[in-house]
């Protein structure tokens, strides 16, 4: 029997119709196609252009045995796509008996990933980032489903190596294990806020949770280094689980703030709203550089340990600020706290109750902090805030309000004797007002009452 060949046909403004499993019907058009099939090789090669989704696509494919390919058996096989959005090549083999099984070498390149999903008809994820993207890769393609193997993967400058999978067999799983000397994660956050631009006020933009619902990720990271915006961590392993629209964050262990962390955070869809859980744990950690990157305190210096666990349920940043629940727990030493000078206020009102004075100049030293914070229905009620030191002891009690941002406490600062360690002269005073700038002032009845005239003026007018 006679083989069949042919030296080249050419197609030109060609039409090519088709439909894709649960997908609308897809069309190529303005085809110019070159076909080779030379009768003295049994190669076959096809070259040519084509229109798909409004862009302009170059490609070409050969078999190194065509016949072979066409009866399922094993033929060498070499692809290639390139377009403004996306470059793709392979360069392996391929059979088709029960399935499509392809093994080779597997080389993706794109200047904006975010462009080509959306291109190619995938969903994007919401926020910044997925620019630049390159993969190279041992491929072994077994209908729709890819193993990867020696994985080289550069995202939006962030390199990578390791293996990963991907199935579509009619939801779209990708699992990858990969380590790296350093991440970046800051274009990913860039469009988060927690705050409004500008403001003092929480953001009340809704969440995009439709990322959620599109993919299922199976993840494993670690790292040498990793930046977060501001933060910068250690050595750093972690894993994300994305599936049925719930991503769970772990973190096994991070080098951060000069100690180490640990913990989780998981984001799930709840209809229009996103049920947040966090609980971390932050051992020997610098103080400074913890609250003022966490929290945006700047005042705060030592070491110590921090435990949070909260959760909430909002639509936006405000709403989980509105919901709030849980606990913090901070224990902290051999630090101070800017801002203000307790034991030089309290020698001076002890000698002079009435010369006035300021509490927002000057450091308090501290051998022990504890702050202990319960939250609910967004309201932070400090059931236990000490500060204490050989010369001093500050308490403080009452309610934040988490989404008014304002402060409502009570406190007592001592000056404790040398002697026993006794109280020699006790003070109350009020904090009140917005967490970037609140008021603390000392109480004025106590003030008035240790000044032997003022209080028997006040005496006096109260008998009348």
């Amino acid at each position: 029997k006679d083989e069949v060949s042919f030296s080249e046909i050419r197609i030109q403004d060609g039409v090519l119709t088709y439909e894709e499993a649960k997908h609308a019907r897809q069309k190529l058009d303005d085809i110019d196609l070159s076909l080779a099939w030379p009768s003295i090789s049994r190669s076959f090669a096809a070259t040519g252009q084509f229109n798909w989704h409004g862009e302009r696509v170059s490609g070409s494919i050969g078999f190194s045995d065509f016949l072979a390919a066409l009866s399922g058996d094993r033929s060498g096989l070499k692809a290639r796509l390139s377009s403004d959005l996306l470059k793709l090549a392979f360069d392996g083999t391929v059979t088709n008996r029960s399935s499509v099984m392809m093994e080779g070498t597997l080389a993706v390149d794109s200047p904006s990933l975010r462009s080509a999903m959306e291109w190619t008809g995938q969903a994007a994820p919401p926020g910044g980032g997925f620019g630049r993207f390159a993969l190279k890769a041992r491929a072994n393609m077994v209908g729709a489903s890819v193993a990867l193997t020696n994985v080289n993967v550069e995202l939006d400058g962030n390199v990578a190596e390791g293996v990963m999978t991907y199935s579509d067999n009619g939801r779209q799983t990708l699992q990858a294990t990969l380590a790296a000397d350093a991440l970046d994660f800051t274009p990913y956050i860039s469009t988060f806020r927690l705050l409004a631009r500008g403001a003092h006020d929480w953001n009340r933009q809704l969440f995009d949770l439709n990322a959620l619902s599109a993919t299922d990720l199976d993840m494993r990271l670690s790292a040498a280094r990793v930046a977060i915006g501001s933060s910068t961590l250690g050595r750093t392993a972690f894993g994300a689980n994305l599936r049925g629209g719930r991503l769970a964050l772990s973190v096994g262990e991070a080098q951060v703030y000069g100690g180490m962390a640990k913990g989780s955070f998981t984001v799930a869809r709840a209809g229009a709203n996103a049920d947040v859980k966090s609980d971390f744990q932050f051992t020997n950690v610098d103080l400074h550089t913890c609250a003022s990157e966490l929290f945006g305190f700047n005042s705060l210096s030592g070491r110590g340990n921090l435990d949070v666990s909260l959760a909430a349920s909002g639509s936006s940043p405000f709403g989980l600020a509105q919901s709030l629940d849980g606990s913090a727990r901070l224990t902290g030493h051999d630090g101070a706290i800017a801002g203000f000078d307790v034991k030089r206020l309290l020698m001076r009102l002890e000698r002079r109750p009435l010369s006035g004075g300021s509490f927002r100049s000057g450091l308090t030293p501290y051998n022990k902090l504890l702050v202990s914070v319960k939250f609910s229905h967004g309201i932070a009620t400090a059931d236990d805030i000490r500060i204490e030191s050989p010369t001093t002891r500050v308490t403080l009690t009452g309610t934040a309000s988490v989404p008014g941002r304002q402060y409502d406490l009570k406190g007592v600062a001592s000056l404790i004797s040398s002697k026993g360690g006794a109280s020699e002269f006790d003070l109350p005073f009020i904090v009140q007002g917005p967490w970037d700038d609140p008021l603390i002032f000392p109480d004025p009845d106590s003030l008035i009452r240790r000044a032997p005239a003022a209080a028997s003026l006040l005496e006096a007018v109260k008998d009348h």
